[in-house]
């Protein structure tokens, strides 16, 4: 199962112009929901405003080395590790959650594009990307979805209350979900649950894709933006118009000793 195509085994029965096509229409949904919830949310126009705000209260000019030292050591420490989380749980759900639905996006372009069809070469790496992916994203998602949410672990709502501000992780849950299924089933020769998996898959990266403008799908290329936009204002101290850090000691009393610290 891990070292085999399951687009390579569709494009059987499916041609693989539509298979395809059906990613292309996939990523078209993408940057159309990320276009209009922009425009509509009025994000860049925030993310502009904020950095006239920024310039203008700045302390120092940043030079061009030192602007992209800044740009990179957010994205090496802050984006590609959630440092913003902090060490915990909460920092692996993520960091596993992340790099396996990368390499579960990634690997199924690659399959779709350069490995499914007539006359196409055979590869045993992608699949099992694929897979592994798929794998890490269902590790990292169900354990932030079943124990580690807000709502969950510090508010004590239950595990199954749904809101629309989970429709992102839900349906990136059901697509490696169904996927995983899909390719079992598929392996193992079992084409009428195949065919059912399938169906369910194609239907929630729908409902993953399709549903950008009412999820939170937009903040994967939100939050890197604003992590650099912080991270470039603390540098020229315009600290986004807020005041400097008091160098004195934190106190807390011991009431913050009583439990361990969970909420956020």
């Amino acid at each position: 199962m891990m070292s085999i195509n399951p687009f390579s085994i569709l494009a059987e029965t499916v041609s693989p112009l539509t298979i395809q096509i059906f990613v292309l229409a996939m990523i078209a949904l993408i940057v159309v929901g990320t276009v209009i919830q922009m425009i509509h949310h009025k994000n860049i126009t925030y993310f502009f405003n904020n950095a006239k705000k920024a310039k203008l209260a700045a302390e120092r000019e940043l030079g061009v080395v030192e602007k992209t030292s800044v740009i990179l050591k957010t994205v090496v420490h802050d984006i590609a590790t959630t440092a913003e989380l902090g060490a915990g749980k909460r920092r692996v759900a993520h960091v596993l959650g992340m790099y396996g639905t990368i390499l579960f996006w990634v690997a199924s372009v690659m399959l779709v594009f350069c490995y499914t069809g007539a006359g196409k070469t055979v590869s045993t790496i992608w699949p099992m990307i694929w897979h592994v992916g798929a794998i890490m994203t269902c590790v990292g998602g169900y354990w932030f979805w079943l124990f580690l949410r807000v709502d969950v672990l510090a508010e004590a709502h239950p595990w199954y209350r749904i809101i629309k501000a989970d429709l992102f992780v839900l349906a990136l849950l059901a697509c490696a979900t169904t996927g995983l299924a899909w390719s079992y089933f598929q392996s193992a020769e079992l084409m009428g649950l195949s065919y059912l998996f399938l169906i369910l898959f194609v239907t929630s990266n729908i409902v993953l894709f399709g549903g950008v403008y009412w999820s939170k799908f937009a903040h994967m290329f939100y939050k890197p933006g604003a992590a650099i936009q912080k991270n470039l204002a603390e540098a020229d101290g315009s600290r986004d118009n807020l005041p400097p850090l008091a160098d004195a000691p934190k106190q807390f009393g011991l009431g913050i000793k009583r439990e361990q610290p969970k909420h956020y």
